[in-house]
């Protein structure tokens, strides 16, 4: 994947995030919007090594593990299943292969991650 397709995604992405939930510049700050991009470099990262392996269980199992380190430092399942459906959406888009497979390996994760969420009652 390009990294210019990439760092214009992850931008949009952030600037949704930062506008939807405007107490996170308030509580977080500057350093709190440059660690959220770099999550989302992580997660880029993460869809690539599923897409060079073609295995949707690499994203999913990422996803799994994210959460648990985020929902034991306090943020919610909801986080992280936002993050991904901005993604998500920026990508719909482009029309590639590539980026057709990062939405299904998505998909699968934002699925993944409501049934967790379900399971523990939230």
């Amino acid at each position: 994947m390009k990294q210019e397709f990439v760092a214009k995604v992850i931008e949009e992405v952030v600037e949704g995030i930062y506008k939807a939930y405007p107490m996170l510049e308030e509580k977080y700050g500057s350093v709190g919007r440059e660690k959220c991009v770099e999550d989302n470099y992580h997660h880029f990262k993460h869809l690539d090594t599923a897409y060079a392996l073609n295995e949707t269980k690499i994203f999913t199992d990422y996803a799994l593990w994210l959460n648990n380190i985020l929902t034991s430092r306090g943020m919610k399942e909801d986080h992280l299943i936002d993050n991904f459906e901005r993604i998500h959406l920026s990508l719909q888009a482009y029309d590639d292969e590539e980026i057709s497979s990062y939405s299904g390996y998505l998909t699968s994760a934002i699925a993944t991650l409501q049934k967790e969420k379900q399971k523990k009652g939230k």
